[in-house]
């Protein structure tokens, strides 16, 4: 399974290379390396190895399939061109702390909402830059970690489901998670008329949107897969969800298993604090010494934010919360935090 992260907040700007590279478990460093707090099994009769085995196998893999960043400026918006903030995508089939334009991009861009991706490749599907994760429309921005089971026998289906314009004018790659997102983007547009998926939404209409488009892949498995020869029970499906508007932030963790856990996926309200050099306590202490301590801004001046990360970014549990299986997390324009179960057929 692949590895993301992402961050919004609606008056910090975070600096990519401190969320991104700089840290001890920062998503550049989760290509082969892995640190899971808090995650648990959640059959009683199974035994601890059978646990470990679950953890790892939807976990533990060597992310080098493709790196995918996605951050949100004012630029279009100065210029005319635009009424909100709009991503700026970089896409490369490298390891991210082998790129040195990554490095750069990095180092010298600060942004209040944040998408990132490693990919590892599920699947028969191409390594290809098409196929990294961010993928966006208009403003908004949609990354995945998981997989629809059978996806091949579906496919076409799912093709089918998107309307002609999205699909013509959003699908460039061969990924499920794509597929996906193109189905979501429909029946945003369908509700809205915005078929550009231009303006800011509303959250809650689009977790609707989300919601009705599992369910539909669902349906097409119980349709389907038994009449392609695939036994009862169906094989499950892992659905990681991510979705900004570069405002608004909306997250889930989903797997329609009676006892499996879908891969792990933590949140944090606090720890962009340490992760900007502008505060104390960030991983990277010893860049701040030419600032002197006392140009560091007190944590309580660092505005509201979230982070909601395939894995925490430092080794600092008292940051992270594990979100729970089939849970929503998001954030409106007010960052709100909000949880609540998902609204699912299983």
């Amino acid at each position: 399974m692949c590895r993301w992260f992402s961050y919004i907040s609606n008056t910090e700007t975070c600096l990519l290379e401190d969320v991104l590279i700089i840290p001890a478990h920062s998503l550049s460093k989760q290509v082969e390396n892995h640190y899971l707090p808090k995650l648990l099994h959640h059959d009683p009769n199974d035994p601890l190895h059978t646990t470990k085995a679950e953890i790892a196998l939807r976990n533990k893999f060597f992310n080098a399939d493709g790196l995918g960043v996605a951050w949100y400026g004012t630029t279009a918006l100065e210029f005319g061109d635009a009424d909100g903030p709009r991503p700026t995508l970089y896409k490369i089939v490298k390891q991210p702390l082998l790129d040195p334009n990554f490095h750069s991009i990095c180092a010298n861009t600060s942004t209040r909402a944040l998408f990132a991706h490693i990919r590892f490749a599920s699947g028969s599907t191409a390594i290809t830059e098409t196929n990294n994760h961010p993928f966006t429309l208009g403003r908004w921005s949609f990354m995945h970690n998981g997989s629809i089971a059978e996806f091949q026998k579906i496919k076409k289906l799912m093709s089918l489901e998107a309307s002609d314009k999205i699909f013509e004018d959003f699908v460039k790659g061969t990924t499920d998670s794509e597929y996906l997102a193109a189905i979501v983007f429909s029946y945003v547009a369908q509700e809205t008329g915005d078929w550009g998926l231009e303006e800011d939404h509303d959250v809650l209409l689009v977790k609707k949107c989300v919601e009705r488009a599992i369910n539909k892949v669902i349906e097409f498995q119980k349709s389907v897969l038994p009449q392609r020869g695939i036994p009862l029970p169906l094989p499950p499906n892992s659905l990681n969800l991510a979705l900004t508007s570069g405002t608004q932030l909306l997250t889930c963790r989903f797997r329609n298993h009676p006892t499996e856990q879908p891969p792990s996926l933590y949140y944090s309200t606090t720890a962009g604090v340490v992760l900007n050099r502008k505060y104390p306590g960030h991983p990277d202490g010893k860049h701040l010494e030419s600032l002197g301590k006392g140009e560091l801004k007190d944590p309580e001046e660092h505005g509201s934010h979230l982070i909601v990360a395939s894995e925490p970014s430092t080794y600092d549990e008292k940051h992270w919360e594990l979100i729970g299986k089939n849970e929503w997390v998001y954030v409106g324009v007010d960052m709100k935090l909000k949880k609540e179960p998902m609204n699912i057929v299983l």
